[in-house]
């Protein structure tokens, strides 16, 4: 991974205010109910094992990991970000759980072990794209049989025309839940460091590691859904 991508990722977790983080992404994503249940729900479906080991790779606040234990109720439960802050609100949130907590970057090395499932939410869109897929590489190799990958992710519109319309759904849908024009053009400042894939290439990416039934699950204007299996065998 290069250091101006690496530094676009730094920077991000400190624009962030870890303080703010959730009521802003509840104005901030208008499919917000829809998009972390859907997540929630394709990973209760594909976990069958109460030891089941779960990594949320961008974990921030712990927002989709809340959505999934909530619905799993038990599980191991491992949190990856490279802002300490968020982190702390995590663990905080989902104390019950007694999370294992790492602070490092997505492109550093896995946590040793083997998952049920690898889950992620609005983070590895910060990534370029070889970057991405060495990710998915990685988490392919750290699941176990029948494990599932999951991502709830900001997605690149495949032309000029869609981008703009993906733009102006997402800040006018804001806007209508309660986004002042401060929150806005930070919310607009932040994603100059976004690096979106479409949502076609990254279904392609998973499939050409090997993921079984890879597609889309949710698809809301520029946030999308998608997962894929690693084989039983």
């Amino acid at each position: 991974m290069g250091a101006f991508s690496y530094g676009n990722i730094t920077r991000m977790s400190k624009i962030w205010n870890a303080s703010e983080y959730d009521i802003s992404r509840r104005r901030l994503i208008p499919c917000y109910d829809l998009f972390y249940s859907t997540a929630a729900e394709l990973a209760v479906r594909s976990i069958k094992s109460s030891s089941a080991a779960i990594l949320d790779i961008g974990a921030g606040t712990g927002l989709l990991s809340e959505f999934v234990m909530q619905k799993v109720g038990s599980a191991s439960l491992y949190l990856l970000d490279e802002s300490p802050d968020m982190l702390s609100k995590a663990q905080e949130r989902l104390a019950q759980y007694n999370p294992k907590i790492f602070i490092q970057s997505m492109t550093a090395p896995l946590p040793a072990g083997t998952f049920n499932a690898v889950i992620s939410s609005l983070a590895i869109h910060h990534l370029f794209d070889d970057d991405k897929r060495d990710l998915f590489k990685r988490i392919y190799q750290s699941l176990a049989p029948g494990g599932v990958f999951i991502n709830g992710e900001q997605i690149l519109g495949t032309s000029e025309w869609q981008q703009q319309l993906y733009e102006d759904m997402h800040l006018n849908g804001a806007r209508a839940l309660g986004s002042s024009e401060d929150e806005i053009h930070a919310a607009q400042e932040r994603m100059t460091y976004d690096r979106c894939s479409t949502l076609a290439d990254q279904i392609s990416w998973l499939r050409e590691i090997g993921f079984q039934n890879a597609d889309s699950f949710f698809h809301s204007f520029r946030f999308a859904v998608y997962a894929g299996w690693k084989p039983e065998s």
